[in-house]
């Protein structure tokens, strides 16, 4: 199957998706930053000195999340309706888990922008922490599932839907 980004002659294009039907679509993605158990510890308690980590860091993805085309060169812009920041607390490695659900009725999906919700939400923790701990690690940043559109559904990771 040839890359839809490319055209005949190999050059970036967008991909025209003027003929397609809009239809309700969903992406769920996910990822993690790992830090020193004391960096977490400063979290839980506010002790961070630039305030409300996982507070700012929420309204950094989402607003990440509909600013994806300028991010991304050749991602449509998408009328979202709804993104939503999920963080699980894992203290037993000594990391934040971040969910992102993203939503639309479109006629492209929102797996782009479901990813870039969970990666600039992971920079802004980073960028929050820093100044304690050098030692963060942001990984497994990943779309777990996505439904609607003329490809379906496609469900990599099951996701509890009520909180990523």
């Amino acid at each position: 199957m040839p890359l839809s980004h490319l055209d005949e002659q190999g050059h970036a294009r967008m991909v025209d998706v003027t003929g397609k039907a809009p239809t309700v679509r969903e992406a769920w993605a996910a990822g993690e930053i790992t830090m020193q158990p004391e960096t977490l510890a400063l979290i839980q308690s506010g002790g961070i000195p630039k305030g409300d980590v996982l507070a700012v860091a929420r309204v950094a993805g989402i607003m990440a999340a509909k600013r994806t085309p300028e991010l991304i060169p050749l991602c449509h812009p998408l009328p979202i309706t709804s993104i939503e920041i999920h963080f699980t607390i894992d203290e037993a490695r000594s990391a934040v888990r971040i969910a992102a659900r993203a939503k639309c009725t479109g006629v492209t999906g929102v797996e782009m922008e479901a990813l870039t919700a969970v990666s600039v939400t992971a920079l802004t923790i980073y960028d929050m922490c820093k100044a304690v701990d050098r030692t963060m690690r942001i990984g497994e940043i990943r779309l777990q599932r996505k439904t609607g559109g003329k490809s379906g559904n496609i469900i990599l990771e099951d996701v509890d839907e009520q909180s990523g």
